[in-house]
């Protein structure tokens, strides 16, 4: 089963949203999927795959191994990792359409019959109040979830704490978790994704204040690259009750050795469109539960990395729920046909067919080309 091609292809979805797929074609005229999503870096993204397909064409699809010889997780930066992370995953979505099982098969068979999702309700708030994210957490319980998450406190950054200004912000989103801690109730998990804006000293306030609402877990509250401040985070946070979530942008296991080794955080969220595919975050899981670390997949983008994250989900042990997306568009579920994406109950089915168990609709994906994004979604100070 020889590689024909390899194409990028990026879809507009939203005014602030472009979803990015990697098509692996072979000669024999199957179509395996990957996805790539990685905001305002769309036309490196298209290069990369560019690259790729010069380098592959004419390989076995099924050589995963010598292709990981011929492209290997080096040095490159986020946007190279995102498209070798997304040929991996079309691969394997070939490996199982030739041998006619799904992927969680091949890997040795699923743990559980459908995988358990929270809701990320934050793209879904409208308007962006506490009463907007109270009524998108309402919509997600009603819709069968059992935990939500909100990312509550834009724009601000820690650089900038001493702006009196920045006060407002965080009294804000303060505001939005006690909103949706009210509308959901005590019975819900509920957890906050603070993206980096703190520094470790916010970030004990923070822990501090929002003790009353009960989350689950914080995410994200420093930035990564200083594991001690980390650590001190996430004792402050278990000391509460809190476990302490983060690494949902690294890529490969040694990045992660390290975060694990220094004992970071509770939980760890691998992104399979970032941290090398299947088979990585497989080790990756391997190596936290030896130190007894939860996984919990980075996934808030399109219908092709949830239904790669779904199937690979199946077959962790050390598993909490799987993010995905709620509310932000319905085209999450136009936009593939196969699988039924849809949620029951806040899990995710599991597909018996073969491969990804998903084909993408290209007509509506290249009638709906990328845009370039005016601002990125996040402060270039923060990560």
């Amino acid at each position: 089963m020889r590689i024909a091609s390899v194409e990028f292809l990026g879809v507009n979805v939203t005014p602030k949203t472009n979803w990015c797929f990697l098509l692996v074609r072979t000669e024999d005229g199957r179509t395996g999927l990957g996805e790539c999503t990685l905001m305002n870096q769309e036309a490196l993204l298209a290069a990369e795959a560019a690259r790729l397909a010069a380098t592959l064409a004419g390989e076995d699809a099924l050589a995963r191994n010598r292709i990981a010889r011929l492209i290997p997780h080096a040095p490159g930066g986020l946007v190279a990792h995102a498209a070798t992370s997304a040929l991996e995953q079309a691969l394997w979505d070939l490996a199982g359409q030739a041998s006619g099982q799904p992927i969680h098969a091949l890997l040795g068979g699923a743990l559980r019959p459908a995988v358990p999702l929270y809701a990320n309700i934050n793209r879904g708030a409208e308007p962006r109040t506490p009463e907007g994210f109270a009524a998108a957490a309402r919509r997600a319980v009603a819709a069968g979830f059992r935990a939500v998450k909100l990312a509550p406190f834009e724009p601000l950054v820690w650089e900038d704490a001493a702006d009196p200004t920045m006060r407002a912000p965080y009294e804000q989103g303060l505001a939005r978790i006690a909103a949706v801690r009210g509308a959901v109730g005590a019975a819900v998990d509920v957890m906050v994704d603070a993206h980096w804006r703190f520094s470790p000293g916010g970030a004990a306030r923070l822990l501090r204040d929002v003790d009353e609402f009960g989350p689950f877990w914080l995410e994200c509250p420093v930035a990564e690259a200083n594991h001690e401040a980390i650590r001190r985070v996430r004792g402050m946070a278990n000391e509460r009750g809190m476990r302490l979530a983060g690494a949902e942008t690294l890529a490969g296991l040694a990045a992660y050795r390290s975060v694990i080794e220094a004992g970071c955080y509770d939980v760890l969220m691998p992104d399979i469109k970032y941290a090398g595919g299947y088979e990585e975050i497989r080790r990756i899981a391997a190596l936290a539960q030896t130190a007894g670390m939860e996984i919990a997949p980075h996934n808030p983008t399109g219908p092709v990395c949830h239904a790669h994250s779904v199937q690979l989900c199946a077959t962790l042990p050390n598993l909490l729920p799987l993010e995905v997306q709620f509310g932000e568009t319905e085209r999450f579920f136009a936009l593939a046909t196969g699988h039924d994406l849809r949620f029951t109950d806040g899990a995710a089915t599991l597909p018996g067919v073969p491969g990804l168990g998903i084909v993408l609709d290209e007509a509506a994906a290249r009638a709906a080309p990328w845009l370039p994004m005016p601002r990125p979604w996040l402060d270039p100070r923060l990560g």
